[in-house]
């Protein structure tokens, strides 16, 4: 695929320019910990110095565990200016889950939060291809000192040359589909859409830029919270960072640091506004708040947008797409009574979707198929799984494993995970569908729906539902409630009042642990 040049731009090369431009700048504020632009630059120059000296060679696998703070950022840039690849892994994961990412990535530096020290000393035994393990924020008596280490390094940039398409970043997949996969993004995934945008269509998107105070609060080890804090640092922006999500700190920052621009996902979002003091806060400085990894449902929207008074984009996409790919823009959030505020948005300027059958034929207008993106932010494949990218990255088009459909002015809409259809009596039912339905329920505080096997229909649809305080909630109610708004033949044959729903360690329903009971005696999981 042939896009429109611009300027080629690297991870390594930003620092740089940016010390020089905004170089008493604040760049990074964490928790105690307030970085310029100049000492950023400084610092990543050490982290770089320094894993050179290890004997650190180009593409090699650096491993980060902690929560985050300044030091994620300072080493994310080291790795790059050293032409090293940064591994995050998520540290909600078990000790085997850990050690697992840490031997498929062939890693050989970690870096670890004093936090996880002991989840490290659990697995060291095993992992014997690190040469070195670095802690930081408290000495270890075996391991490396950050701060010692950094600091005996020289300030100055190594002399290397950089590529766009050098690969600078490994995230792992959560591995609800199967075993965790290393997805490998290059400097071009932070550069190339929004740049595109800017020069080639006049497209600013949400306009991040120096004055901007830019709130980190989605982790560090998913896309969407590195690639934020990335196009911060990248805009000459001021990123003030929390160490964890926590909803009454957030609101503080907001007020304190008079936050301009921030990013969540919606459980957040409803977090943060069951705050006491959500109403009287002062958020006036708030001009776009961003979210993705599901809609809001309305009568959240409704609050949110009364109390953020602030510009709303959703954004659709994956690691695999280096973030996003489709966004719902400010105007289209005016009035949320419109059909568009279910969709994900039009795709952004430079990016291409489209929708196809299992064999990859195209499929028309408003027919649901498997969705397709084509973006200058694709992957370049999986580390190593070559099968696995093959099946996923074909012709420059990334299959996203999600079901849903384009309409006549341009707006992908997402019915569901194409691996979680239902299929009543040969009627493909999405769950994504009536769960967007049911939520609105004032009874109804979180929802999923699974389908289970049913010897007259093949299969029927099943909803987890989790109460909101004080209520309660009958099947003749739901249906009553739901009739008129989907298809008889989508209204769940059965309802579960649950206290919650499971999670795995990035907050994602596994629909998966609600299956199981139904089908652990079937052959396969159709019926």
């Amino acid at each position: 695929m042939n896009h429109d040049e611009v300027i080629k731009k690297t991870l390594a090369d930003t620092t740089v320019l940016l010390s020089k431009s905004y170089k008493d700048k604040t760049a990074i504020i964490a928790q105690d910990i307030s970085l310029t632009y100049l000492e950023f630059d400084q610092h990543t120059n050490q982290i770089a110095n320094g894993l050179l000296k290890e004997g650190i060679k180009p593409e090699a696998r650096i491993v980060f565990l902690g929560k985050d703070t300044h030091i994620n950022y300072e080493v994310l840039y080291g790795c790059a200016k050293a032409k090293a690849v940064l591994v995050p892994i998520n540290w909600r994961l078990s000790p085997q889950e850990i050690l697992t990412i840490i031997e498929d990535a062939e890693a050989e530096i970690l870096f670890v939060d004093q936090a996880f020290y002991a989840i490290i000393s659990q697995i060291e035994q095993q992992l014997i291809g690190l040469t070195k393990i670095i802690g930081y924020n408290k000495p270890h008596s075996s391991w490396s000192d950050y701060t010692q280490w950094r600091s005996v390094q020289e300030k100055t940039p190594p002399n290397l040359l950089y590529d766009t398409e050098d690969v600078v970043l490994q995230m792992y997949t959560s591995g609800t589909t199967g075993k965790p996969k290393g997805v490998q993004l290059s400097n071009d995934s932070f550069f190339r859409l929004l740049d595109t945008m800017q020069s080639k269509h006049n497209d600013l998107w949400m306009d991040i830029n120096g004055t901007d105070i830019l709130l980190h609060c989605v982790p560090f080890f998913h896309i969407g919270g590195l690639w934020w804090g990335v196009q911060s640092l990248i805009a000459g922006a001021t990123l003030i960072m929390q160490e964890t999500f926590i909803a009454w700190q957030a609101l503080e920052y907001i007020e304190k640091y008079k936050i301009t621009k921030m990013a969540m996902v919606p459980a957040m979002l409803q977090f943060m506004l069951s705050e006491p003091n959500s109403d009287i806060a002062d958020l006036s400085s708030l001009k776009g708040f961003l979210y993705g990894g599901s809609p809001i449902n309305p009568p959240l929207m409704r609050r949110a947008i009364g109390i953020l008074n602030c510009d709303f984009y959703q954004i659709y996409g994956m690691t695999e797409t280096g973030n996003m790919a489709v966004c719902l823009r400010p105007e289209d959030h005016i009035d949320i009574s419109k059909d568009c505020i279910k969709a994900a948005g039009k795709p952004l300027p430079g990016v291409v979707i489209k929708v196809v059958t299992p064999d990859f034929i195209d499929v028309p207008l408003g027919t649901i198929g498997e969705i397709c993106i084509q973006s200058p932010s694709n992957m370049v494949g999986y580390w190593k799984r070559e099968e696995a990218t093959k099946n996923t990255l074909i012709d420059g088009w990334i299959r996203t494993g999600d079901a849903g459909y384009i309409d006549a002015d341009g707006y992908v809409y997402i019915c569901d995970r194409i691996k979680d259809m239902i299929i009543c009596s040969g009627e493909n039912i999405y769950p994504a569908e009536i769960e967007a339905v049911l939520s609105e329920h004032s009874a109804i505080e979180e929802i999923a729906v699974i389908g289970i096997p049913d010897e007259r229909w093949g299969e029927t649809a099943k909803a987890f539902i989790v109460l909101n305080a004080g209520y309660s909630l009958k099947k003749r109610e739901l249906i009553n409630y739901a009739r008129g708004k989907i298809a008889d033949y989508k209204i769940p044959q059965s309802i579960e009042i649950v206290e919650a729903l499971p999670r795995n360690s990035s907050g994602k329903i596994m629909k998966r642990v609600l299956r199981e009971p139904y089908w652990e005696k079937k052959e396969r999981l159709v019926n």
